[in-house]
């Protein structure tokens, strides 16, 4: 997520807004911003870079003001660059805005305000906010009708903060979905999109809910409902220490972005469904009905994590759209002569679209003439300026070097994809598409269901902490998450885990079996359930201590298993996504049993950019 700041008061403003974002430096940004008022005049200094780039840019200067804004900014709409960047202003220079989220009807809104006479520089979706803003504001002659005109015309997540040469004196601000707070000073007051920008200043803060539209000066805070009704905001007195508050009060970043993943999922398909239709729209790519119906497979590639993710995809695409799907790791997929031509669309993942061995694959694959499709987290990345196509995630920046959210939203974006190459191709009804679709929109509330069950799975972890190995097993799509739930386990707890598929247990890896061995089954594909409880019985016959992973109403398990864990009932092509949640806590808590550093685990690297 973005970084926001803002500030009115006695003291400089740049000194506080530079401080403020860098506090948030945590949170990943590829450029940085602020406007302030000089003068009358809405002055804006913007970079693509680090804060330290900012800092020279400012060198010094605008110290004399005392009000203004600022930003960090993650990539989503547009590459990182200057233009790009935030603040972002209006045709006449009158009014400066900086976002968080995503506007999901911003091009139906560019258009109509290039229509009626509105230029615009960025290729962002924030800039038609202030250019929104700028066009209510010359009818209604209100600062604050025109920024509730503007929220009630955008679809889509906001934080949006708002500074105007003709409000001298005032800064507004609205949110929806994106994280937003007023901090309370003496003579002083902020906005911030998280904790840690402020803490330096005031521990007094409102937390604005979704709706809510804001409007602080120096000495006063006013908060309005959505129907500009004025609100009376409960204050609360922050005492997190500085580095707890980077961490939203969690322990851990790992377990920060965990709770992170109903928000990234939701951003992740924000946009990418027809509200009209139900059915996956993917306008930043071009496969076109034509192309995919001259494509003689498709491959897979990518690394850890992510190529566990492509096991999944594997999986979803072969399933709805019947074109065979090659897997491979990608450091071993150039050594192959691997059979890929112009007739194969290539797949790489790569949260950071660094990755270099999957880049590698990338190149080789385009070497022979296959069209590529890159799915990263990160805009303007090696791997996303390189293929052909782009699908991006939006898990946002994602510190602890075990991958939570940034795999699930791999997951969201590989049923995105899959449902839209069978939708064109004609391999599903109008009804199955739907009922995918409608699937995916519930998956960010159930995974709030499954977070609460975080408790008993830190009671499950205090146990498995104590053994040296720990079994996986799963059958189907099921083996492919059991394979991520095993890496999560061993990357971060340093207990040795191993994934199996459920009926090769048998042939060999059973003698591994001994009295109290934990074991963990996934059980959560329907025409497989019997299959997995027989599986479940012949370790149990061998002293297992089985802990069950299942749908909600599957009670037969109880039977079999020692403990189960039930997660909201889904399509069983969707279960990825929800049954991996409980296998992150399950290693989350094993590692601080065992007392290890969780966000920085040894010998391991966020990005692995050698190969």
């Amino acid at each position: 997520m973005c970084g926001i700041v803002g500030y009115i008061g006695k003291a400089s403003a740049v000194p506080v807004l530079v401080e403020g974002l860098k506090k948030l430096e945590y949170r990943g940004y590829d450029s940085a911003g602020l406007a302030v008022l000089e003068n009358s005049h809405v002055e804006i200094i913007k970079t693509k870079g680090k804060m330290k780039v900012l800092e020279e840019k400012i060198n010094g200067s605008l110290n004399g003001c005392r009000i203004g804004i600022g930003h960090t900014r993650w990539a989503t709409h547009g590459r990182p660059s200057d233009i790009n960047s935030h603040p972002h202003k209006d045709c006449s220079g009158t009014i400066a805005v900086v976002h968080n989220g995503i506007i999901e009807n911003y091009q139906s809104l560019k258009e109509w305000l290039q229509e009626i006479g509105h230029r615009f520089v960025s290729e962002t979706d924030t800039e038609v906010l202030p250019h929104l803003i700028e066009e209510f504001y010359n009818k209604t002659n209100d600062l604050l009708k025109a920024i509730k005109m503007t929220i009630a015309k955008i679809e889509g997540s906001y934080a949006v903060v708002v500074l105007s040469r003709d409000y001298p004196g005032e800064i507004f601000a609205a949110r929806k979905d994106s994280p937003l707070i007023v901090g309370l000073g003496d003579g002083e007051n902020f906005f911030a999109s998280d904790i840690p920008a402020i803490l330096n200043h005031t521990r007094r803060i409102y937390i604005l809910d979704d709706g809510d539209i804001a409007r602080i000066s120096e000495t006063e805070v006013d908060v309005y409902d959505s129907n500009g009704n004025k609100k009376v905001k409960e204050e609360t007195y922050v005492e997190w220490d500085a580095e707890a508050a980077e961490k939203g009060g969690y322990d851990h970043f790992m377990l920060k972005e965990i709770h992170e993943q109903p928000e990234a999922v939701r951003k992740t398909l924000s946009g990418r469904i027809d509200a009209f239709t139900g059915k996956v729209n993917l306008k930043e790519i071009s496969l076109t009905k034509e192309y995919l119906e001259g494509i003689r497979n498709i491959a897979i590639v990518a690394c850890g994590t992510a190529s566990y993710a492509g096991l999944v995809g594997k999986y979803a695409i072969e399933k709805l759209t019947r074109i065979p799907v090659m897997w491979d790791i990608a450091s071993e997929f150039r050594y192959r002569d691997p059979l890929v031509d112009e007739k194969t669309l290539m797949i790489v993942i790569s949260q950071s679209g660094e990755t270099a061995d999957t880049l590698a694959a990338l190149r080789e694959a385009k070497k022979k003439g296959s069209r590529v499709l890159a799915i990263t987290n990160v805009v303007g990345s090696s791997i996303s300026r390189e293929a052909d196509e782009v699908l991006y995630t939006l898990a946002g920046p994602e510190i602890a070097v075990a991958s939570t959210k940034a795999y699930v939203t791999q997951l969201i974006a590989m049923y995105l994809l899959a449902y839209d190459i069978a939708c064109k191709l004609g391999k599903i009804t109008e009804g199955e598409v739907v009922q995918g679709v409608y699937a995916l929109t519930k998956l960010s509330e159930q995974i709030k269901e499954v977070l609460k069950c975080e408790a008993s799975i830190k009671e499950w972890a205090q146990e498995i902490s104590r053994w040296e190995d720990v079994y996986f097993l799963g059958r189907g799509i099921d083996y492919n998450v059991a394979q991520e739930g095993q890496l999560k386990l061993k990357e971060i707890s340093y207990i040795h885990a191993e994934a199996l598929a459920a009926g090769e247990m048998k042939h060999g890896t059973i003698a591994l079996i001994e009295e109290g061995t934990p074991v963990v089954a996934l059980a959560t594909q329907d025409f497989l359930f019997d299959k997995m409880l027989s599986n479940i019985q012949e370790v149990q016959a061998r002293g297992a201590r089985v802990t069950a992973l299942t749908f909600e109403g599957n009670t037969e398990m109880e039977k079999s298993a020692e403990r189960v864990i039930y997660i909201p009932k889904t399509l069983p092509i969707t279960a990825p996504v929800l049954s991996v949640v409980p296998l992150q806590l399950l290693a989350y808590y094993a590692a601080v049993a065992r007392g290890s550093d969780v966000d920085m685990p040894r010998n391991l690297a966020k990005s692995v950019t050698v190969e």
